[in-house]
């Protein structure tokens, strides 16, 4: 059951009241005790029903939150727990909540690269010794695909904020082919994240082409406090990369059609987790092999998709991809011809 924050507030505040055994709580003062509460953290003076509060002992009392607490009532008027010790804040974590938390803490790991996650990273260290202390160390049920060593993590956050502000960006950047790093203003729209890299899509200029930037290869970057920030009236960032696969994209190309054949020991995990969001079946042949097709602009990416099924694939069309595949499985083998 979901809970608001007003309900856990009340929860909380009656939790302390009722642990509290140097006053006589009546049902008026744990109302005036919520309503308190309330204005202090939520800044709401609308006051609380006495019927909320009856509903929260009730609901305190239950199972169905797993507080069971042992509230009682003496002389047929003041409320306070039954055993002095009681507070909702120690139940025990149940096995299901313990999964649950394990899951979610490996969840929230992936994104301390950001500034705004500061806090959830002192959360996650508070998450596993509750874990730890509620349980046995267990190893994760959970591997994701992570790199430690992976380069350019730490301009996630500097950039994350400069597009939620509209600021543009001082970058120095050195491609993989330049020699030199070059300096410029980037004006950042979208972050975007391929196989465990960061890429920064944006504009230096109205009149340039569209930036897709590796974040490992940012050698500096600091916002621009005085350079007016070019709103995006080019395109849809959301859907800039709908027609490819990975990141490289050209603004003058069309979307093609490709077609390619897998082998029946192959098609069906491509079936199940299709390369592409476009790919239709149009196909499937006596010997258990498919015919898939796809729609997606030709670039490296699908280059490099096409040759990591091997021997398993037959690529059918267009012809110009079909030729590049060819020629680059033509010196895949010339590397090994020469071998003694």
């Amino acid at each position: 059951m979901p809970l608001n924050r007003l309900a856990l507030i009340r929860y909380k505040t009656l939790d302390s009241c009722l642990r509290n055994r140097t006053k006589k709580w009546t049902l008026e003062s744990l109302i005036d005790a919520c309503s308190d509460a309330i204005y202090e953290f939520e800044g709401i003076d609308n006051g609380i029903s006495k019927r909320t509060i009856q509903l929260d002992i009730q609901m305190l009392r239950s199972d169905k939150l797993g507080y069971n607490a042992p509230i009682i009532v003496v002389d047929k008027k003041y409320y306070t727990y039954e055993d002095p010790k009681y507070s909702i804040t120690n139940i025990p974590l149940t096995k299901q909540d313990l999964t649950v938390l394990t899951e979610v803490k490996d969840i929230l790991r992936q994104f301390k690269g950001f500034s705004h996650f500061e806090e959830v990273g002192d959360m996650i260290n508070r998450l596993e010794d509750k874990i730890y202390t509620s349980s046995s160390k267990a190893p994760s049920i959970i591997d994701f695909e992570t790199n430690e060593r992976l380069k350019g993590l730490e301009h996630l956050d500097i950039i994350h904020r400069a597009i939620v502000a509209h600021k543009p960006l001082k970058i120095s950047y050195q491609s993989f082919k330049a020699r030199e790093a070059q300096s410029f203003v980037l004006h950042a729209y979208l972050l975007k994240e391929y196989r465990n890299r960061w890429f920064v899509l944006g504009k230096k200029d109205a009149s340039s082409p569209t930036a897709i930037l590796a974040l490992d290869r940012i050698k500096t970057i600091d916002t621009d406090e005085f350079t007016p920030f070019l709103e995006n009236r080019f395109f849809n960032a959301q859907t800039y990369f709908k027609d490819i696969i990975g990141v490289t994209k050209s603004e003058k190309h069309q979307p093609e059609a490709v077609i390619f054949k897998l082998n029946k020991a192959h098609a069906p995990y491509n079936t199940t987790k299709p390369i592409h969001p476009s790919q239709e079946v149009l196909e499937v042949h006596e010997d258990g092999s498919v015919t898939f097709q796809i729609k997606v602009q030709l670039n490296f990416e699908l280059e490099r998709e096409i040759l990591g099924f091997g021997e398993n694939i037959e690529l059918i069309s267009p012809r110009k991809l079909k030729s590049r595949i060819k020629a680059r499985l033509y010196q895949a083998i010339k590397n090994y011809e020469n071998e003694s």
